[in-house]
């Protein structure tokens, strides 16, 4: 869930979100008042709720506290009113499925992730995990830490949402069924197996949506509501003397390059047939069934366009050129409708200080391939592999460490038309996006069985997601940002608008 990711900024104050995004009949005006004030209230407690969520990271790539993750997920369902919380075992890293029935009429779904990507210290400004709040230039006291926008903060924002409803003696609008996963990070590989148990398939086939807390504000006030999200497959290529019949079994003197293969030149070969000259993906049969857009979904990129900043785009991604020097418009469309072929990390050898002259006898090449409608992961893999064996790269171990189809929703589905309704009533004008460059599990949800509708919802700022000093906004000083009770709020007046949508 970062790729243009949304989580960034929108226009309106706290102080407008309190007075506007008010939701027809459910909310009467002596509740949102209480609510709201119960929001301030608990701002110190939901904010060290999020601090010590951050403290306690759970990272599936590398093993660590998984199980602890999932049981500090558990506890936080609880604490904020929902009566039952399970683990879900898995083939990996265990999942949670949580119910709170409120007697209402309706029922919404929530996807959580407990888990965060790796952080190398050294990068950081303050350490990743300690969770420090700091004034950051722009917009005001942000905490700062690994998971703080990439999910913690909005999840966080969610929660304290339902603890201030209960807090201030009202009811909560809909029931919830919250499902949760440790694997995020790493392509999600075991999913399915929590939302595919019978229990919890039949309390979600019972919903009107899913929804998934973000923070989709933009520092100039843009927002948008995005309708989907590109699949992903993350492979490994390993190329090693062992498995070629060619070159070393072991590393050795370089000398030896003279009169032995080289099994790290066997996999640069390979990957490069992957890739036209211009980087696009030359692998056959992979993108035969990648639709473009709809007539629709090019008005949407046509608004897009008009009202979103390039330069401010290419600034945020230190970039001067667009690929295949395309316009703004076309870079768009690329950005929603290209599958891609990326090479995350190449390795192999000596990579440290100095030289040292060594043939390596393994070399890996860790990738993401994105995938767009009608593509599957299932197809994209197994196109991968039969390309490699075409070219007579067969003897490349094909590792899929996670990945899933892509998604879609339609802008008439109960979770979305909410969405708008919410922003619209707040001041603000969202765009339609087609989809989400980066990519999440929803595809669990929006396909068969359970064919839902799904959302990205929540005001509020952060960036960074994968990066050093990643930052969420606690206290904002820029009028178009939302601080976190802000944030706060917003879920208060979707969870109410969910339960009269028509």
């Amino acid at each position: 869930m970062p790729s243009i990711t949304r989580r960034d900024a929108l226009g309106a104050t706290a102080t407008g979100l309190a007075a506007l995004a008010l939701p027809r009949l459910a909310f009467s005006a002596d509740d949102r008042s209480a609510v709201y004030a119960e929001i301030e209230r608990r701002h110190d407690e939901a904010l060290k709720r999020l601090q010590e969520w951050i403290r306690h990271p759970s990272i599936a790539a590398e093993n660590r506290a998984s199980e602890e993750g999932c049981e500090l997920m558990m506890q936080l369902a609880r604490e904020a009113g929902f009566q039952h919380a399970d683990r879900v075992p898995t083939d990996g890293k265990p999942g949670v499925y949580a119910t709170l029935d409120a007697g209402a009429k309706r029922t919404v779904g929530l996807y959580f992730m407990y888990d965060v990507k790796q952080a190398d210290p050294s990068e950081w400004s303050s350490p990743p995990f300690e969770a420090r709040l700091v004034d950051k230039p722009g917009f005001g006291k942000v905490v700062v830490g690994r998971g703080a926008v990439n999910q913690k903060g909005p999840e966080a924002a969610c929660l304290a949402a339902l603890h201030a409803i209960r807090g201030a003696g009202r009811k909560l609008p809909v029931n919830l069924v919250l499902v949760a996963e440790g694997e995020e990070e790493i392509g999600s590989p075991h999913f399915h197996q929590v939302v595919r148990r019978p229990d919890v398939a039949a309390a979600l086939a019972k919903t009107i949506g899913v929804f998934m807390p973000s923070a989709s504000q933009d520092p100039d006030g843009t927002v948008a509501v995005t309708l989907g999200a590109k699949g992903v497959v993350e492979v490994e290529l390993v190329a090693s003397g062992e498995k070629w019949g060619r070159g070393p079994s072991k590393d050795v003197h370089s000398a030896n390059r003279a009169r032995l293969d080289s099994p790290a030149f066997h996999l640069v070969q390979a990957l490069a047939t992957l890739v036209t000259k211009d980087g696009d993906p030359a692998i056959e049969g992979f993108a035969t069934a990648a639709k473009g857009p709809t007539p629709a979904q090019s008005a949407m990129l046509d608004e897009a366009a008009r009202r979103m900043d390039e330069a401010t785009a290419k600034k945020v991604l230190g970039a001067t050129r667009w690929a295949h020097d395309a316009s703004w418009r076309q870079s768009l469309e690329e950005l929603c409708f290209r599958p891609t072929v990326n090479i995350e990390g190449l390795v192999g050898g000596y990579t440290g200080p100095g030289g040292k002259t060594v043939l390596p006898h393994r070399a890996v090449a860790k990738l993401d391939l994105r995938l767009v409608p009608d593509m599957t992961y299932d197809g994209a893999l197994a196109a991968l592999k039969a390309h490699l064996a075409k070219h007579g790269f067969g003897d490349l171990e094909v590792n899929a460490t996670g990945g899933y189809s892509p998604t879609e929703t339609s802008a008439d589905a109960a979770v979305i038309r909410a969405e708008m309704a919410v922003y619209k009533r707040a001041g603000i004008d969202p765009l339609l996006w087609p989809r989400n460059a980066g990519s999440y599990p929803g595809y669990v949800f929006t396909d068969p069985p359970l064919t839902l509708g799904t959302a990205h919802f929540g005001l509020g700022h952060g960036s960074g997601a994968h990066a050093p000093d990643e930052y969420f906004v606690i206290e904002s000083t820029n009028p178009k940002v939302s601080g976190f009770d802000g944030a706060v709020r917003s879920f208060v007046d979707y969870l109410h608008e969910l339960a009269v949508v028509a």
